[in-house]
């Protein structure tokens, strides 16, 4: 089953300028469709699933049914999860494509069985046999979405090419009615029994009075689970305390000055496995103080999956090798971690959808400068601190998680 590629935008201006022309030819005649026998397919209600194994296969059951007064002839039920969960067995009237990350959207993996078949009013169906759906390694907190619709379903403009599936077909089967649901798409969470390690790496600077140093520190997920925060639920926050003696000069874009600390958010919703932040500052030695030392450090908050503490904070250790008030303003401090000067993140496998960090030149109120340019119409920047989400937007469909 092939399912062509789809320009959204081009054909709902089609659709709309078609409407339009429809409405001044036919006058009163949308009341006369709005009468029309038409079928109207829904999914049943699915419990949230919980206690999953990675490595483990759970064999999701679904139930759709026809609400209308008029017969489908045929019918697409679409299967859609979060990067924790797989597929295993598709079937040959099934087909399954990947979409990427893009915007504030995670990556999806997807398929799309195309049953042809008529789903009669009234009457409750099933596959015959349920679609195996995998806990990978990384599976944490996942979110599995069940759609139907009696047409064939869009692609998305970044999907992969769809694969057809190799295991036997299935079919609809009858079914009791009852607790087929009222809604066309229902999104389902999906927990699984993991762990994954939040770590921070400190830095150890060097300078003398009056020099300009590089500060440098680290968040990671150590893993194995991947992180998805659910929407409502308090984004991690990193912050970091310079030492004593210094100023700041530039802070990191996704940092914002709360008294003598910076609390720096992340560049999405989701940390990969393996993934994470690099914050970066300017900071100028004003003096010279005996054992000066600073922190970086993991907000407070319920993280049950998280059960190393002992890698929650990390010092930020100053030598100052001189006592003078002046100096060159080009030093650059020993850092003790990995990443680029824009504050990049890295870790993130190729492919693999990751949190991507991208460099501020935010100031301390968090205000854009002047002169931040950006390139392109598909250019996006994406800032989550404290609770922020600033994104442009790319022109594509896909289901929000």
């Amino acid at each position: 089953m092939r399912i062509p590629p789809h320009n959204r935008r081009a054909s709902r201006t089609a659709v709309a300028a078609l409407g339009a022309a429809g409405l001044i030819a036919l006058g009163a005649a949308p009341a006369a469709f709005a009468d029309e026998a038409a079928p109207d397919l829904v999914v049943g209600d699915i419990a949230p699933i919980e206690g999953v194994k990675p490595g483990s296969s759970l064999d999701q059951s679904v139930t759709v049914a026809n609400k209308g007064t008029k017969a489908a002839d045929k019918v697409w039920v679409s299967y859609s999860v979060t990067r924790g969960l797989g597929f295993a067995d598709v079937p040959a009237n099934c087909a399954a494509h990947q979409v990427p990350s893009y915007d504030e959207m995670t990556a999806k993996s997807n398929v799309v069985c195309e049953f042809d078949q008529a789903v009669e009013p009234g009457v409750g169906y099933a596959p015959e046999k349920p679609l195996a759906i995998k806990a990978l390694d990384r599976a944490l907190n996942d979110d599995l979405r069940v759609s139907v619709g009696d047409g064939e379903p869009e692609l998305d403009e970044a999907a992969t090419t769809p694969v057809a599936g190799t295991a036997p077909a299935v079919e609809l089967m009858e079914r009791q009615p009852g607790g087929e649901g009222t809604e066309q798409a229902v999104d389902v969470p999906v927990t699984t029994v993991n762990t994954a390690d939040y770590e921070v790496t400190g830095a150890a600077l060097k300078g003398d009075v009056g020099d300009t140093v590089t500060l440098k520190v680290r968040f990671a997920n150590a893993g194995p689970a991947w992180v998805l925060t659910r929407e409502g639920d308090p984004l991690i926050k990193v912050l970091v305390t310079p030492p004593a003696g210094t100023s700041v000069v530039k802070p990191h874009g996704f940092c914002e000055a709360k008294g003598k600390e910076y609390a720096c958010g992340t560049s999405q919703r989701w940390v990969d496995e393996g993934g994470g932040e690099t914050y970066t500052f300017k900071l100028k030695i004003d003096k010279k103080v005996a054992g000066a030392k600073g922190s970086v450090a993991l907000s407070a908050g319920d993280r049950p999956f998280d059960p190393d503490k002992a890698n929650d904070k990390a010092d930020i250790t100053l030598d100052v090798t001189g006592g003078g008030s002046g100096g060159s303003t080009g030093s650059t401090g020993s850092t003790g971690s990995t990443g680029g000067s824009d504050g990049s993140a890295g870790g993130s496998s190729a492919g693999d959808s990751g949190s991507s960090t991208t460099g501020g030149n935010l100031a301390a109120t968090g205000s854009f400068p002047a002169t931040l340019q950006i390139a392109g119409a598909a250019a996006a920047v994406a800032v989550v601190g404290t609770g922020t989400l600033l994104v442009v937007r790319h022109r594509r469909a896909q289901s929000p998680s």
